[in-house]
């Protein structure tokens, strides 16, 4: 058990273009309905409470509910601006602060936290270089 923390982009697939990747995915997959979505794994934290925490207060309303919530592009660059900064800061306590849960993983400003940020930088920044993904509804969930 632990805080697992996701990125999901989702694709609608009923336009003509994509009809013919929904049909072989239908195919491949022996469904017999119709697939109107696609959903891709954009990004993955295990314990991350300070980036789950930044997702709470700023994307989620202060709801600490394992429910799914719209992130937009912005919110995507807010948070990569916050994580260079945290990176970057002898203080990073004052930035990016962590948060006390149960199964939510430490709460020290160490290499573990270090390497948080670095996947959440890497995580964000190939969202967004990447043009693909502007087609994407983007969501956050997590659970514990």
């Amino acid at each position: 058990m632990g805080l697992d923390m996701y990125l999901i982009g989702k694709k609608f697939m009923g336009y003509a273009k994509e009809e013919k990747l929904r049909n072989r995915i239908q195919k491949d997959i022996d469904l017999d309905y119709k697939i109107d979505y696609i959903e891709v794994n954009l990004g993955y934290w295990r314990k991350a409470n300070h980036i789950h925490k930044w997702f709470v207060d700023n994307v989620q309303d202060g709801n600490d509910d394992c429910g799914t919530y719209y992130v937009s592009e912005e919110d995507l660059k807010n948070l990569l601006v916050i994580t260079n900064e945290a990176l970057e800061s002898k203080n990073p306590e004052n930035i990016l602060p962590t948060q006390e849960g149960f199964f939510f993983g430490g709460t020290e400003y160490d290499e573990y936290y270090k390497d948080d940020l670095h996947n959440t930088k890497k995580i964000l920044e190939k969202i967004l270089n990447d043009p693909k993904t502007k087609e994407l509804e983007i969501k956050y969930n997590s659970s514990w």
